[in-house]
């Protein structure tokens, strides 16, 4: 419907209002409705600036948010959502180097490459903001108005996953040396090989752990983004809970 028809049937819709008020409280009430409908007629859209500002910060306070979360002490390993177990394939020898009294050993590896994620977690923020400032009206637009409630971590991951991984990756493997993961896993595969009746094994540790810290980031933004989109109250600024509405 176009704006001044619009209008002109609220209007309409006041007069006949109007003509029903009666008893006590009644047009208390009708000029409290009265008051809503003009606001609603008389709001203006978003412009772009403002979508663009409103999408910016809530990147900035989702990703911030995700950041922290992750980063702190347990954040990768005591969230079942994110925890980084092992890949697959090591999981079957795993079990094998348990039923050896060797499971204490494997925690410690599964333990080790959580806590190398959460000390590498911090290092995504410079990436973050730069796409962040990068961010075009149309970007912001197609994210605004997207179909799903993670429009915004979608976008995020396509422009800053291989950037992030670049980063990560010396960042992780440098943190999983000094958790010790990168020890006992060397320790446990020396060990798993002199099994008689197996396959040799051989795993890349570094660019695993890497691609799992990096997922568990990407799905708490998803979920910061979530609640910005759902939850009024996570709408922390005047700006949010303008553009998010």
């Amino acid at each position: 419907m176009k704006r001044p028809v619009y209008i002109m049937v609220v209007a309409c819709a006041l007069l006949m209002l109007s003509a029903c008020v009666s008893g006590p409280g009644a047009e208390a009430d009708f000029m409290k409705k009265a008051k809503e409908m003009a606001a609603a007629v008389s709001e203006k859209p978003l412009d772009e600036k403002t979508i663009v500002a409103g999408l910016k910060e809530a990147l900035n306070v989702g990703t911030q948010k995700a950041v922290q979360k992750v980063s702190a002490a347990d954040g990768y390993f005591k969230n079942p959502k994110i925890k980084i177990p092992l890949p697959r394939d090591l999981q079957k020898w795993a079990d094998r180097l348990r039923k050896i009294g060797l499971g204490k050993k494997v925690d410690e590896l599964e333990l080790s490459m959580n806590r190398a994620a959460e000390q590498a977690a911090p290092k995504a923020k410079d990436i973050f903001v730069d796409a962040v400032k990068k961010m075009t009206i149309t970007d912001a637009k197609n994210i605004l108005y997207g179909k799903n409630t993670n429009e915004a971590t979608l976008f995020f991951e396509k422009h800053t996953r291989p950037s992030l991984f670049t980063l990560f990756f010396p960042v992780m493997k440098t943190a999983l040396d000094n958790v010790g993961a990168t020890k006992a896993y060397k320790y446990l595969l020396d060990r798993y090989n002199t099994l008689p009746l197996v396959e040799k094994k051989t795993y890349g540790l570094d660019a695993y752990a890497t691609d799992k810290a990096l997922d568990g980031l990407f799905y708490m933004i998803s979920q910061e983004e979530s609640l910005i989109r759902k939850d009024p109250a996570a709408r922390v600024t005047e700006l949010l809970k303008k553009v998010f509405k």
